[in-house]
């Protein structure tokens, strides 16, 4: 899956444990290969139970996973957009736009 992540989102993991850092890494693993999945089917169902994605409220397009349940709390934000691959192809992407607690969704 192609990403893109924005200022704030390197700025948040920058911040982060190297266990929060090892934790959200592993998250994202698993969220690649159901995006992958949901690029082919389009099957919003499948998304892995464990990272609790859904949309986030009163923010349009943007999307929240969580990566840590147990302290300290884990969560991430994300939209769909589109990037150019290798081949000059418009792919669908990830943009990663915050990472970190509860504190992320007053600008998610």
């Amino acid at each position: 899956m192609l990403f893109e992540i924005t200022a704030s989102a390197k700025s948040d993991y920058a911040k982060l444990t190297m266990k929060e850092q090892r934790l959200f890494k592993e998250a994202v693993a698993i969220l690649n290969v159901a995006a992958d999945r949901f690029v082919a089917t389009g099957d919003h169902s499948r998304w892995p139970k464990k990272l609790r994605v859904k949309s986030v409220t009163h923010a349009p397009g943007i999307f929240e996973m969580t990566w840590s349940f147990s302290g300290p709390d884990g969560r991430a934000t994300w939209e769909w957009i589109s990037l150019t691959d290798e081949n000059g192809r418009s792919q669908p992407a990830i943009r990663w736009r915050r990472i970190g607690g509860h504190a992320i969704f007053s600008n998610p």
